[in-house]
């Protein structure tokens, strides 16, 4: 099988989850050309997290493969993926509204979880054959990719509100306390697929189940984010004129 069918199947549940995150920003939609930039920083930041994760796999070994499942790599790639959006887009006038935050906070997370994806169907592949690549696919596209961009979203959405607040002390707190809310949700995530290592059954259903509910749950969170965002837009129609986001209580 050629690699081109792989990368076809690894950034489509990508591509339709920014098509869906990107079709939400109704008021005041971004420009295309920054969305799209953002997911590729989001792919290519991939890879030095990828490095900085073996390297402290290896540093680490004696913690143990779920430490570093569900520790080390939820904190190493959700700080990679924030700085793609705080070092960049965050700064620049196309950035004007809260919803802007999940946006490019999904477009991030994007882009890191499809290059991310087609390591995994090609691993399924070799390992398990067509059998194999078909459930990897299922279950990434339906869990893994949209994981990434519900954890994100999280400090996607307090950066939105950040943006806009007036107290510095208070925004950055908001941020801080948005960044490792999504640390500690990938971290759950992880450790939920982890139990599949165990090679019990029970528990990996169990650890299955878990997973459904808290992609649910998140689902319910973000859909819910993405609507006060919306509403405290200086572009929302009931907003006669620009102020400060309602307080970050939200969060």
């Amino acid at each position: 099988m050629t690699i081109l069918p792989i990368l076809l199947l690894g950034f489509a549940p990508g591509a339709f989850w920014l098509w869906y995150f990107y079709h939400r920003d109704k008021l005041e939609p971004e420009p295309q050309s920054l969305v799209i930039r953002t997911f590729f920083f989001g792919l290519l930041i991939a890879i030095p997290a990828a490095i900085v994760e073996v390297a402290f796999s290896w540093l680490f070994a004696a913690l143990g493969q779920v430490v570093l499942i569900a520790v080390i790599a939820p904190v190493v790639e959700e700080y990679a993926k924030y700085l793609c959006v705080r070092r960049t887009i965050y700064r620049d006038a196309e950035f004007d509204e809260p919803m802007d935050g999940i946006v490019y906070a999904a477009a991030a997370a994007l882009g890191f979880a499809s290059i991310e994806n087609v390591g995994y169907l090609l691993f399924a592949i070799r390992e398990g054959g067509w059998t194999g690549l078909e459930i990897a696919f299922i279950l990434r596209a339906l869990l893994s990719v949209p994981g990434h961009v519900l954890f994100s979203s999280i400090w996607g959405g307090a950066l939105g509100r950040a943006k806009f607040m007036q107290d510095a002390a208070s925004a950055n707190r908001l941020i801080r306390n948005g960044l490792f809310g999504a640390m500690a949700l990938h971290g759950l995530f992880n450790f939920l697929a982890s139990f599949e290592l165990t090679g019990n059954e029970l528990l990996a259903v169990l650890g299955a189940i878990g997973l459904l509910i808290l992609v649910v749950l998140a689902w319910v969170r973000i859909h819910r984010r993405m609507s006060e965002a919306l509403l405290d837009s200086p572009y929302n129609p009931s907003n006669m004129t620009r102020q400060e986001p309602s307080s970050p209580s939200h969060q």
